[in-house]
């Protein structure tokens, strides 16, 4: 997992409440056995026309908002099933934050385990971040960790608050395997001992 500190990067305003799992990556996608390559079917069924061409009208597919890697949406982001998916598809596609008034539980386990950071802000600075993101050419955001503040240099400044353990894995770039073999000089030794004790009982 890549560690992250700190961002500067471009905004898209994704304007919509309750965005659930099913439509972050549909369930037709489900099938693939790798972590990668969902990226390109992010939102897939707002992205794409019935004729499968890209829709004008949804927002990334706008230029303005191309190679975004901050995704303000609103609150409930990723509710519906549980499929971790959804946090590989949008790292896939690029993104490294999500700011939004709330999001569901299983989602913000599952995308702080895939390096991707997600800030609660309240209703009010989200809409006003939404707001700039839609009007201001090139909008970007200035996310860091270490702080936990999100800043754009146009007057906008918020703290957000982060599990410590979270923000640890996040800043050292450790997911639940990464944690594990931290430890893997202790593992292969109490692995060696539990070994000869098996054999010498065995004798």
């Amino acid at each position: 997992m890549q560690p992250f500190h700190a961002l500067e990067a471009l905004a898209a305003p994704l304007d919509r409440v309750n965005v659930d799992t099913d439509q972050i990556i549909p369930k037709q996608f489900l099938k693939r056995i790798e972590r990668t390559g969902y990226g390109e079917f992010l939102f897939f069924d707002w992205r794409r026309t019935p004729s499968g061409d890209p829709d004008p009208a949804f927002v990334l597919n706008d230029p303005r908002y191309q190679g975004a890697q901050i995704l303000i949406a609103g609150k409930n982001f990723a509710c519906g099933s549980s499929r971790e998916h959804a946090a590989w598809a949008l790292s896939d596609y690029g993104f490294r934050v999500v700011i939004a008034p709330t999001f569901a539980d299983i989602f913000f386990s599952n995308a702080g385990k895939n390096g991707i950071v997600l800030v609660r802000l309240s209703e009010q600075q989200v809409e006003e971040l939404l707001n700039k993101a839609k009007t201001i050419p090139n909008y970007q955001l200035k996310v860091s960790l270490e702080a936990q503040t999100v800043t754009d240099g146009r007057g906008f400044s918020a703290t957000f608050e982060v599990d410590p353990f979270r923000k640890f894995c996040l800043l050292e770039g450790l997911d639940d395997i990464g944690l594990t073999l931290r430890h893997a000089a202790a593992l292969d030794e109490f692995e060696a001992k539990h070994d000869r004790a098996g054999w010498l009982k065995a004798k």
